[in-house]
């Protein structure tokens, strides 16, 4: 892609151009597998803790509440996702990923993987590390 001038000094057009390549070839490596990026990264989220509710998962993943409650009920309604109400508080709801969803972490993972390594091919290994670190810098 060639960019105009005024275009390379603009950070916040170079994050989203770079956000929108990234997420274009995470979204083709989860195309075989019908789950959409933000899917992904819910169910990934669950993997490490399951039985999160709803507002844990939205504070961990830090999206807001509505975004996190669409995509929470098309996982449900699809079979990737089971929401069970808490066994010492009925008023709470937990989230845990279905057999459907554990059955293929594996190859889930390694997809995700597979996209941070196309995405990431051109850096060196010193890049890499300084980009991961200056892209966290910029979550603060």
């Amino acid at each position: 892609m060639k960019l105009h001038n005024s275009s390379t000094e603009c950070i916040i057009f170079l994050l989203g151009k770079a956000y929108q390549k990234s997420h274009g070839i995470f979204k083709q490596h989860l195309v075989p597998f019908g789950i959409t990026n933000m899917q992904h990264l819910i169910l990934e989220a669950l993997w490490v803790e399951n039985g999160m509710t709803a507002a844990e998962l939205s504070k961990q993943l830090v999206l807001d509440k509505a975004t996190l409650s669409g995509g929470l009920d098309r996982m449900v309604d699809s079979g990737w996702v089971k929401k069970q109400k808490d066994k010492k508080d009925g008023r709470v709801v937990r989230l845990f990923t279905t057999k459907k969803a554990d059955e293929i972490k594996d190859e889930l993972i390694n997809a995700r993987k597979e996209a941070n390594e196309l995405i990431m091919e051109k850096f060196s290994v010193e890049e890499k590390i300084l980009l991961k670190r200056l892209l966290l810098d910029l979550l603060d």
